[in-house]
């Protein structure tokens, strides 16, 4: 018998090499070339789709009928959020996150939730055994009607023991630990995941069953196995966090059924995840009221406003170079920052060492953050505490001008639903808008004129 050849595919791009390189020639990642088997002309054969008896046709898109209800809700309202309003029927989303954040544990709920209302769900584990997906399942308090369970690794036995019990949503735990018998190479392998997710998305489309298909993730935090994967569902979810905190952020990077910037967050208990519907309370709990350097910014998550909690701590340097430290926003947009406040507003930090940190784990990718991080190392420069009833918003530009920031008005809503009555933001911004009765909305047209109503004065000469 023939020895099979073997090719390397690149997992980012997809190049194929007749031997293995450290760097891909196409796309210049290293590392990403993986031996794969190509499929033999038979079994390409026996992989086609067979013809099936659909009642659909071709249609004009004005006669498609949309006003079917496809979606439905699984009974977690953050994970509902995220994905746009509830699972749509036939849908393939693909969960990532680091071992031990949570994956297995939220579908287990999800599954439990609508088993428990009547429908059917199938959870297949390709890395745990029946009995301790039963012990998980009881300890997050599921009774088990409609609940069915399957340890198993063939695709093809999976795709039997679907089209038995036709269920409304299935789990795959995990992606790359299924396996399919006409493919020589090993689980995991680029072909492997290839074809086995291709397999179970054509399964899924031609029952209307939801898939849920849980990834693993390499050491940069992205979904493990070729980059295909992500093309061929219809929504990748991300888990965040660090497993020490009991808090998880689940974020959407790709969902064709919604928004991608919605956000949900979680608090990992004894009986599972816990939805945490009042995020803004739970991020500003344990704000220190009195010390320099903190100041109150509300972000948008999508269509959620969050207040969250920016820290700044500046301290005298004792190296040659002054630090510059950030968790929760990128450090090239901190450069920029104090850049402008050496410039714009004379301060000192030159010899300074900066360290920002957001509160609670959050990432801040907007520029309405801007003038809540310069407030924040200024009033730490300064060694001044701001009151404990004061926001501030706003994009800063490079000529110490303050931008408008999109969604006002919902954003001072949630300032004003937590106490915080005084917000200072871009003067632009109060044209046209409803400020909520009782508060005290400031514009600033620059960055000086903002630290000046914060009392942070220093006259730039």
């Amino acid at each position: 018998m023939a020895k099979p050849k073997i090719i390397y595919r690149c997992t980012a791009c997809g190049y194929e090499s007749a031997k293995w390189n450290g760097k891909c020639p196409s796309c210049g990642s290293w590392n990403t070339l993986e031996e794969d088997v190509p499929l033999p002309t038979q079994a390409v054969g026996n992989n086609r789709r067979k013809p099936v008896d659909l009642s659909d046709k071709i249609q004009e898109l004005e006669e498609v009928d949309t006003t079917a209800d496809v979606r439905y809700h699984t009974g977690v309202g953050e994970l509902d959020r995220v994905l746009g309003g509830g699972v749509v029927e036939g849908s393939i989303v693909l969960v990532g996150g680091d071992p031990g954040i949570g994956k297995s544990t939220l579908l287990t709920q999800l599954s439990a939730n609508l088993s428990a209302r009547g429908d059917k769900v199938l959870y297949v584990s390709g890395e745990e055994s029946m009995r301790q997906i039963k012990l998980r399942a009881t300890r997050l308090g599921a009774d088990g009607s409609g609940f069915y369970v399957l340890a198993e690794n063939d695709v093809s036995i999976i795709e039997e023991r679907m089209l038995a019990i036709q269920p409304r949503a299935m789990v795959i735990d995990s992606i790359q630990t299924m396996y399919r018998t006409d493919i020589s190479s090993a689980p995991g392998s680029v072909s492997q995941v290839r074809e086995c997710a291709a397999h179970i998305m054509r399964l899924a489309k031609m029952n209307d069953c939801a898939v849920f298909l849980v990834g693993h993730v390499t050491k940069e935090g992205a979904i493990a196995g070729p980059r295909v994967l992500e093309h061929m569902v219809d929504a990748v979810l991300y888990f965040e966090g660090d497993r020490s905190s009991q808090y998880r952020l689940l974020r959407a990077v790709k969902n064709r059924f919604g928004s991608v910037n919605e956000l949900g967050m979680f608090e990992m208990t004894g009986e599972g995840m816990r939805e945490v519907t009042n995020a803004s309370e739970t991020l500003l709990s344990e704000r220190a009221h009195d010390a320099s350097g903190c100041v109150v910014m509300c972000a948008m998550e999508g269509t959620r406003p969050l207040l969250t909690d920016v820290q700044a701590l500046v301290t005298p340097t004792v190296f040659g170079n002054p630090r510059r430290m950030s968790s929760g926003i990128e450090v090239g947009r901190l450069f920029l920052l104090l850049a402008v406040l050496e410039k714009r507003a004379a301060l000192t930090l030159y010899n300074q060492d900066v360290y920002i940190n957001i509160a609670g784990g959050m990432t801040l990718t907007e520029p309405a953050a801007d003038l809540a991080v310069c407030a924040a190392v200024a009033s730490s420069s300064r060694n001044l505490m701001l009151g404990p009833d004061w926001a501030v918003m706003g994009e800063v530009g490079l000529a110490g001008e303050l931008r408008a920031v999109p969604h006002a008005e919902r954003r001072l809503s949630e300032c004003m639903r937590l106490g915080f009555q005084n917000v200072i933001l871009p003067k632009s911004n109060l044209r046209g808008i409803r400020v909520p009765e009782g508060m005290n909305a400031i514009g600033a047209e620059t960055l000086f004129d903002a630290l000046k109503l914060l009392g942070i004065y220093n006259n730039p000469g």
